[in-house]
């Protein structure tokens, strides 16, 4: 469960503030499937940074899992998101020297999860995303699409309750960008709630509840008709 009660956050842009949140309240059950939409400037991923434990509020509650997480110091910040949230990114930010298997491994090795572990979780990913057989191949020795499920099996390789994708198709073609939105509904199949941030109203109309921001604030929050 998320809850986001009147969280607003703020930049200073010279000496001009930039109300980037504005009073934002929001509640996610466990396993829904949101879609963040609105034009650029819009808060679209500061929500997303502040849902990810990247940024602070300026004030205001998230409550996450039944953790006040806006007064906790950055170690436990830390560990909340490790444990508990993946990131999807428009640009993959794989490790290019590293292979596919050690760079979904790599949130357990920084977290010290045993070899052995590692082996059987990474195998157990890479199953899963249909990847069995490039799981010694370098991001360069992947498509485009391959490295997104890549970075995916990195994301829910610490089984997170959490996955945040912001753009997640916007560096694929149409036929690769299908095949990621399918696995990250999947995904959501199985439990995990997920946020997705996107300029695509064909991927934005995919989620059973649909939010639009402008201007920092949340300006409709609507669930998909039956069906839909």
């Amino acid at each position: 469960m998320i809850e986001l009660d009147r969280v607003e956050r703020d930049f200073l842009v010279g000496d001009e503030t930039v109300h980037a949140l504005s009073e934002v309240s929001l509640t996610l059950p466990a396993g829904d499937y949101v879609s963040v939409m609105g034009p650029s400037g819009s808060g679209k991923s500061t929500l997303l940074n502040v849902l990810g434990l990247l940024d602070r509020p300026n004030s205001g509650s998230y409550m996450l899992d039944g953790v006040e997480t806006t007064a906790e110091p950055e170690e436990k910040r830390a560990a909340l998101r490790r444990n508990h949230i993946g990131f999807v990114f428009q640009a993959f930010h794989l490790v290019p020297r590293l292979s596919a298997n050690d760079n979904i491994g790599l949130p357990m090795l920084l977290a010290g999860v045993e070899p052995r572990e590692r082996a059987t979780r990474v195998h157990e990913v890479l199953e899963s995303l249909d990847l069995t057989d490039r799981g010694h191949h370098r991001p360069d020795q992947l498509s485009g699409g391959q490295r997104q499920r890549v970075a995916i099996g990195r994301a829910i390789v610490m089984r997170p309750s959490l996955l945040l994708a912001d753009e997640p198709t916007g560096n694929l073609d149409q036929h690769a960008g299908n095949e990621v939105v399918a696995l990250l509904e999947r995904l959501n199949a199985s439990g995990i709630t997920l946020v997705v941030v996107t300029h695509d109203p064909a991927i934005g109309k995919r989620a059973r509840r649909r939010i639009r921001m402008v201007d920092g604030r949340i300006e409709s929050d609507t669930q998909a008709d039956a069906g839909v």
